[in-house]
């Protein structure tokens, strides 16, 4: 699956030139929103527990041009009997890019964030799964460096 990362990647790469004369495209991901039972408290969640910089509005803007930020946003269908997003029961699941896996992680769980797996192996990076308190499972990912000779982002 997460291999899938680095195939988004170069297809990115490969079809940018082409896509980028042609108006009326996608050209990113301008937002995620989602409901909430209790909004107000899964943002104070986002906000105190991942570290999220929540705007005055209620909503966060997060960089595509953060240091160390993956050159790209990948989405991704999933079919509905998949097991992929377990334990969720949510139609979605949120992939959040971090810096250092290991900060991160022993960040959150000295504020009592359960990791449900933790993956270091992967091609592309080193992975770890958590849940929200609204059952949302959320996917953390730590890239690594494209491989030597591998083509720049767009």
């Amino acid at each position: 699956m997460r291999n899938l990362l680095w195939a988004a990647l170069a297809v990115a790469v490969m079809s940018s030139g082409a896509l980028a004369a042609e108006p009326g495209r996608i050209t990113g991901v301008g937002g995620v929103f989602v409901k909430s039972k209790d909004p107000k408290a899964l943002t104070a969640w986002y906000r105190d527990v991942l570290g999220i910089h929540v705007e005055p509005w209620g909503g966060a803007m997060l960089r595509y041009d953060a240091p160390g930020h993956p050159p790209m946003v990948v989405w991704n269908a999933f079919a509905a009997d998949g097991s992929y997003m377990q334990p969720s029961t949510r139609e979605f699941m949120i992939n959040f890019a971090v810096d250092d896996m290991d900060a991160f992680l022993a960040r959150i769980e000295a504020k009592g964030v359960k990791v449900l797996k933790r993956d270091d192996s992967d091609p592309s990076g080193r992975f770890a799964w958590i849940m929200d308190p609204d059952g949302t499972k959320i996917e953390l990912w730590q890239s690594k460096p494209p491989p030597a000779g591998a083509a720049p982002a767009p």
